[in-house]
C-alpha cells in the first residue's frame, strides 16, 4: 500500500474518506433546521452563531448524525476486516479478526469451526453496535416506555 498498513495509516485514510460522508450529511441535515421558526426566533433576540448552533441546531440534528455513527462504525469494522482477509490490511503480528479468518479457512475444508469464531465475533460486534445505537435513538425520541 502507498501509505503502509499500520495502524495510524488505516485510521487517518478511512477517516479522511468517511469524513466527507458525514459532513454531507450534517449540512444538509442542519440546512433543514436553521430555516426553522425557533431558530430565527433566536436569531432575532441576538443570539450569537454559536449559541445557536450549540443550543438550537445541534441538538436537533444529533440523532440523524448517531444513526449515521452505527451504521459507518460497521461499515468500517466490516471495512478494515475484509482488508485484513485479502491481506491489505492489518499485518500479521497484529492480531485482526479479517486476518484471523484468513489463517483459519483453510480448516473448513476438514470440517473444523475454527474460521467461524472470528467472523462470529465480526457478527456480533455489529449487529451489537447498531442494537444499541437503536436502543438509544428510542431512548431519545421518547418513544420508549
Amino acid at each position: 500500500m502507498i501509505f503502509g498498513s499500520s495502524i495510524p495509516a488505516m485510521i487517518l485514510i478511512v477517516s479522511f474518506l468517511e469524513s466527507t460522508r458525514v459532513f454531507r450529511l450534517a449540512r444538509a441535515v442542519s440546512m433543514n433546521v436553521v430555516v426553522m421558526d425557533y431558530v430565527e426566533a433566536a436569531r432575532l433576540r441576538g443570539e450569537g452563531l454559536l449559541w445557536i448552533v450549540r443550543r438550537e441546531v445541534l441538538p436537533n440534528i444529533l440523532a440523524p448524525l448517531f444513526a449515521e455513527f452505527g451504521l459507518r462504525f460497521c461499515f468500517i469494522f466490516l471495512l478494515v476486516s475484509s482488508l485484513s482477509f485479502l491481506g491489505l490490511g492489518l499485518q500479521p503480528p497484529t492480531a485482526d479478526w479479517g486476518a484471523m479468518v484468513r489463517e483459519n479457512a483453510m480448516l473448513i475444508t476438514f470440517g473444523k469451526f475454527t474460521p467461524l469464531l472470528p467472523a462470529a465475533a465480526i457478527a456480533v460486534l455489529t449487529i451489537s453496535v447498531n442494537l444499541v445505537v437503536d436502543w438509544f435513538l428510542n431512548k431519545a425520541s421518547g418513544l420508549s416506555k
